[in-house]
């Protein structure tokens, strides 16, 4: 009979402990909350509405920073796009047009890219760095 309850006090505490090593380990996938905030912060100071390659850098490194994150999030997939489709959004149509606008950036030869339309990119980008908890 001692056993038993020997055996099921052994059983309880190695599954409570298995779980406390689970949710430290990455078990729920927390992000660098200050890493990232202090990486965007860099990334808005950046822009400048002067310096018409900041426009493009800008969107350029806050789309990578938000790659980074779903990775680091353990969003599955092997593009951004598929991440992108995985996540949760609260505006998926803003975290897309700010997407939408690198693929431009990076993949066709003449694209102006102004003030106005790189800081909407940068809101869309903050928004879904938000939604995944990176910041």
């Amino acid at each position: 009979m001692e056993l038993i309850f020997f055996l099921a006090a052994v059983l309880i505490v190695g599954a409570l402990l298995f779980a406390v090593i689970t949710m430290t380990k990455g078990g729920s996938k927390g992000l660098d909350v200050d890493k990232y905030r202090s990486r965007w912060l860099e990334i808005e100071q950046a822009l400048a509405r002067d310096d018409t390659a900041s426009h493009q850098l800008s969107v350029l490194h806050a789309d990578k920073l938000l790659d980074q994150a779903l990775k680091d999030k353990g969003i599955t997939g092997n593009t951004m796009g598929e991440r992108m489709k995985a996540a949760k959004w609260s505006n998926a149509n803003a975290v897309w047009a700010s997407h939408k606008l690198r693929n431009q950036i990076a993949h066709e030869t003449d694209v102006k890219v102004d003030y106005d339309a790189a800081r909407r990119a940068l809101a869309g980008f903050k928004q879904g760095l938000k939604d995944i908890g990176a910041i």
